[in-house]
């Protein structure tokens, strides 16, 4: 069927698809997950669990025979938990951070506490300043240092290994042996390089060494052992590509490295760091490894990688966890299968069952007897049968670029001639789409659309070739991916000229905006979220806060004025002829709001309807669940104007 270009009947055909009774309830996807993760304890008495509410995430202790709470860490409002772990039977170290926003990853704080499971000694090892957190200072640090676990040292029972870096925009980093219960800490290495992160061997002794200077070029250091040379192994400005090492095997002499490659994915490789031999030893034809696989001992056996949906390989598949897997993924076939901690003697094992229609479930797995009995769920309001089911698409862009993605369409439907929403994710570089359950997606497709996500060039997992030939894109040729994916839907049947809006967050939002302005008749309205829509003004701004990100700017986003003028949605807003709508947080250092402010004023300006919602107290992603509920309540209303999908109940 034709669509008419007459908005008046446009509207009233996707009308009749779609009732005014029909609403979709906001409550499940903005309700909070009961648990985020959850860790068993080394003898499996107990859980360690991590608690999202309403303003912060607190970590909590639960005992596995009567699921009774038993101790808890909580800090003040936006903290969260960065990532904790069983240094014994009894203790725990906890890693806090920061949530500055929704839409951000939580920011590590590096301040450590430490609390036994039976709530009792409970202490901040390290705090660089002082926050009311409800447990005592053992040791004063001072005012700018953080710290960060590097190493559990599970032959140790009473110490870790952390490193150390002071709150500078370009920081030295050490390694220190820290004790459990009182703080006390001694150096043990120094870093040859500046924000540097460092890798252990089997024996709990600091191997490699990798950062950067405000360059930012990539420099991975070995050493032999403790008070040995550093050794310049790799240098991404003569190689052109970054190594990271990601463990050793229990022989400690052989390294593993993760290594980008000329052209196509990142490999595995195996390091002998006695003579220099390097062998491949994993490499997928697609898509960089998503995580690493280790044994109970901590050494990396393989890695998962996200795909059509998120799939294990191991170094050996004869081996005993390659085989556990298998037999786990049988269990729950089309799962995600993770196995995420175990008890010491690894006949236990918690294991997280996830998938696109499904945040997840974990499952304690006994190892002897091979059965798995339900012990928590994230979201058990999610009715997976009720779900959409997200798909892998690939297609070819317009200069021959290989691009991945995923298609979503609401359940029942046969995914043809929809209401289609391209969904830009944020980032943009070395950010991507996966294959899982997302609450933004799945509420879109309840309300009747299909959702596009494509990983455009700049976008992570597809190699160092395809991240760089994102670099200096913006509104270049990552905006025309996103435009040649929109083209694709619509030649394969999912949608028709006419029913489609491009909606994003942070860059999303830019990508939005700069796609109405590109392309003013490929879309019928465009959404803007904590968008960036100036690039002379984003680029300064990075430049103001610290030279590491003055040289990416330039380099990543590019540094000709006239260039980035004409890639700025608000310097080209006459060009962008479809409805728009704005959401932005008066208090986002990321996306501040003057980015909104100027795109709403030229938009005006150019006599383009453009409606807005800006809240003073918000970040970068509204937090509260008032303003949530206001926002996506708004959100589907515009779209369901000009889409004709449902509206929030």
């Amino acid at each position: 069927m034709k669509h008419s270009k007459d908005p008046i009947v446009g509207l009233a055909l996707v009308a009749l698809a779609f009732p005014a009774i029909a609403q979709v309830d906001l409550t499940p996807y903005l309700k909070k997950d009961v648990y985020g993760d959850i860790k068993i304890s080394p003898t499996g008495e107990y859980y360690a669990v991590t608690v999202p509410t309403a303003d912060r995430t607190m970590l909590a202790v639960i005992r596995r025979s009567d699921k009774a709470f038993t101790a808890r860490v909580s800090g003040p409002q936006k903290s969260d938990i960065a990532d904790f772990h069983w240094v014994n039977d009894q203790r725990i170290v906890v890693s806090m951070a920061e949530r500055l926003s929704t839409l951000e990853s939580p920011v590590p704080t590096g301040e450590l506490h430490a609390i036994n499971a039976d709530g009792k000694l409970a202490r901040t090892l390290m705090s660089h300043y002082e926050r009311d957190t409800g447990i005592s200072a053992t040791q004063t640090f001072g005012d700018f240092y953080a710290g960060f676990l590097e190493d559990d040292l599970p032959a140790e029972d009473d110490s870790v290994l952390i490193s150390v870096q002071a709150f500078t925009a370009d920081p030295t980093t050490r390694i220190d042996r820290m004790h459990v219960v009182t703080g006390r800490r001694v150096t043990v290495a120094t870093a040859p390089v500046r924000r540097a992160r460092f890798t252990t061997d089997g024996h709990g002794e600091v191997r490699f060494a990798r950062g950067a200077g405000s360059d930012n070029v990539s420099k991975l250091y070995y050493r032999d052992a403790r008070g040995a040379d550093w050794r310049l192994i790799n240098d991404e400005a003569t190689s052109h590509r970054v190594e990271l090492a990601l463990g050793f095997a229990p022989d400690n002499r052989t390294a593993y490295l993760q290594v980008e490659q000329s052209q196509g994915p990142d490999a595995i490789v195996a390091l002998d760091t006695a003579t220099g031999q390097r062998s491949d030893v994993l490499r997928d034809a697609v898509v960089d490894p998503h995580s690493i696989i280790h044994d109970a001992a901590g050494s990396p056996v393989g890695a998962t990688y996200m795909k059509e949906r998120l799939v294990s390989r191991y170094f050996d598949e004869t081996s005993p966890p390659a085989r556990a897997q298998r037999m786990l993924e049988k269990a729950f076939p089309g799962m995600s299968v993770r196995v995420v901690s175990s008890t010491r003697d690894s006949r236990l094992s918690l294991i997280l069952v996830a998938s696109d229609r499904s945040p997840g479930d974990f499952y304690l797995f006994d190892n002897t007897t091979r059965e798995a009995s339900l012990v928590f769920s994230r979201a058990d309001w999610f009715d997976p049968a009720q779900s959409a089911q997200v798909r892998p698409i690939a297609l070819t862009a317009r200069d021959g670029l290989p691009l991945h993605g995923y298609l979503t369409v609401p359940p029942g439907s046969d995914g043809k001639r929809l209401p289609l929403v391209v969904l830009p994710h944020g980032g943009p570089f070395g950010f991507y789409d996966e294959w899982g359950f997302d609450r933004d997606t799945q509420m879109l497709a309840a309300a009747g659309y299909a959702v596009l996500q494509i990983n455009y060039r700049g976008s992570g997992n597809y190699g160092r070739t395809f991240l760089h030939a994102g670099a200096r894109e913006w509104g270049g040729a990552m905006q025309d991916d996103l435009t040649d994916a929109t083209r694709w839907a619509v030649e394969q049947g999912v949608t028709e000229a006419g029913r489609i809006c491009i909606y994003g967050a942070s860059y999303g939002g830019y990508a939005a905006l700069m796609g109405a302005a590109k392309e003013p008749d490929l879309y019928r309205c465009a959404v803007g979220y904590v968008g960036v829509y100036d690039l002379q003004m984003r680029r300064d701004d990075l430049g103001d806060s610290a030279r590491w990100l003055g040289t990416f700017a330039n380099e990543w986003m590019g540094d000709d004025d006239a260039t980035l003028a004409q890639r700025s949605p608000n310097r080209i807003a006459e060009r962008i002829k479809v409805p728009v709508f704005l959401a932005a947080g008066g208090k986002d250092s990321t996306a501040p709001i003057a980015h909104s402010q100027k795109m709403e004023k030229a938009l005006r300006a150019a006599g383009t309807p453009v409606e807005t919602l800006y809240f003073p107290t918000e970040g970068h992603g509204f937090h509260t669940e008032e303003h949530q509920r206001e926002y996506y309540t708004r959100l589907l209303e515009f779209l369901s104007r000009h889409l004709g999908g449902q509206k929030a109940g």
